[in-house]
């Protein structure tokens, strides 16, 4: 005799309408790939604003390269205590208006002053489209898919990655080799091209924000906010009748009796709740701590350090972001087939080994192809594990009840534990050098290898609402 769960189950594995299911994924991506853009061209225009500003101290670099994660903590923030009223799409939508205002703000800063508080403003837009985009996908996505599909939006962030990389490199690719701070300061590329790389953002922000107004809103928000029909209709179109009521039904027992239309972050710390928050922030700082920003954001120093010029470092740079890119696909077609975990696991066991490997050929003083090599392998075995998976997992673990703020919880602390990371390099670079920052970051992953090892549970293949009764009920 079939019961009632199992009839559901069945339900809920529909033939769904793929091309619709893909294509609103796609475009809330956007979102990641304005992030990856906007977050990755100040490295490659840091060597020319820096002399623009007449930049000279490691804390106006460090601040330089790390004001936007201020930004990011507040769009974070903001995305906790709005998605939940307004929901996920509005809010999107006002992420890609920044983003387009403050692309054009930084490519017209006459001052630095005026370059930090777009970069800040910037940063809100990240914040917002690191929270939102992936947690939309998630609650649109089917469950046997939605690894894939929500790993789009780190597919996306690294396509934006690579354009920012690849402009980068594209708009300086005729400085002369050897050329000095005083040719850099006053040539093209010292007054008017770093200004490029910031407005170019400006085009893909402008068509994410058309494109948001074409997609539905969340049916998981719309169903906590009351609004049931709604909701039902837009997963009737992604899997269809039977579909559609199974899945409403499913989000609705989870809705039963609480209290929904508020929510507030001290509910975040009921007992049933702190397990699941506690397990979504240590992985988000553990993805920023693991030490991989540093390569993108940092590369003119760490390719520098081990004897690059500085035109050579941006077309090394132009590497990691196609390196980036084919491991991501890799990680997309593991995801739901391999898993969660072992693919985390994975991530943190090869970034330890390489880290420590990198740490060795600083302290030899061996230069040149064997670090790039290191390099590329560190950012190939992150963008298969840590920097897509992180992402699902956080976005999939969370009730609904409360998913919006405990979202931005785990992102907050994402974006506080990278600004440390960011703001700390040139300072742990100068006290410890090369060899000693990438131990300590080695060190780092032997931990979060650990934690993930004894406290990650596997999460493929579930529902949203099967995962919330595993972890919380």
């Amino acid at each position: 005799m079939i019961t009632t769960i199992e009839r559901e189950a069945s339900e809920l594995k529909a033939n769904y309408n793929l091309g619709y299911v893909w294509l609103i994924s796609v475009v809330a991506a956007m979102g990641g790939l304005l992030f990856g853009w906007d977050w990755v061209v100040i490295g490659g225009a840091k060597p020319f604003f820096q002399r623009y500003f007449e930049l000279t101290t490691e804390a106006q670099i460090g601040w330089a390269n790390s004001c936007a994660l201020i930004g990011c903590l507040a769009g974070a923030l903001v995305a906790g205590m709005l998605s939940d009223k307004f929901g996920r799409k509005r809010l999107l939508i006002v992420a890609a208006l920044i983003f387009t205002m403050t692309s054009l703000g930084n490519a017209l800063a006459n001052n630095f002053t005026i370059f930090i508080a777009w970069r800040i403003f910037g940063g809100v837009a990240i914040g917002l489209a690191s929270s939102l985009s992936p947690m939309y996908i998630a609650e649109i996505a089917p469950a046997q898919i939605r690894g894939k599909l929500v790993a789009i939006n780190q597919l996306t962030v690294v396509i934006g990655i690579l354009l920012a990389q690849y402009i980068n490199w594209f708009l300086v690719r005729d400085l002369p080799a050897g050329a000095t701070d005083d040719f850099i300061r006053n040539s093209w590329f010292g007054q008017q091209g770093w200004r490029w790389m910031f407005g170019l953002t400006a085009a893909p922000a402008i068509l994410f924000f058309i494109g948001m107004f074409l997609v539905p809103e969340s049916p998981r928000w719309l169903a906590k906010n009351g609004k049931p029909n709604l909701a039902r209709n837009i997963l009737k179109k992604i899997g269809g009748e039977n579909y559609a009521n199974a899945a409403t039904a499913e989000i609705q027992s989870t809705l039963a009796s609480e209290e929904i239309q508020c929510v507030r972050f001290a509910d975040l710390l009921e007992p049933k709740m702190r397990k699941v928050i506690v397990l979504g922030v240590v992985l988000a700082v553990f993805q920023q701590w693991c030490g991989i920003n540093v390569i993108f954001n940092y590369a003119e120093e760490i390719f520098s350090a081990a004897g690059y010029d500085i035109s050579t470092v941006l077309k090394n740079i132009a590497w990691t972001g196609s390196v980036n890119l084919v491991f991501t696909l890799v990680a997309l077609g593991m995801v739901d087939r391999g898993g969660r975990r072992p693919l985390m696991l994975f991530g943190s066991a090869a970034l330890a080994i390489i880290y420590f490997a990198m740490g060795f050929c600083y302290h030899s003083g061996v230069k040149g192809l064997p670090m790039l090599l290191l390099v590329l392998a560190a950012i190939g075995c992150y963008a298969m594990s840590l920097a897509p998976v992180t992402w699902v997992i956080i976005s999939e673990i969370f009730p609904n009840r409360i998913r919006g703020a405990a979202m931005a919880v785990a992102v907050s602390s994402l974006w506080i534990a990278c600004f440390l990371l960011t703001y700390t390099f040139p300072m742990l670079n100068a006290k410890l050098g090369s060899a000693g920052t990438f131990w300590l970051y080695g060190a780092i992953c032997v931990a979060g290898f650990v934690f993930i090892k004894f406290k990650l549970p596997e999460t493929k293949g579930k529902t949203l609402e099967q995962i919330e009764r595993d972890l919380v009920d």
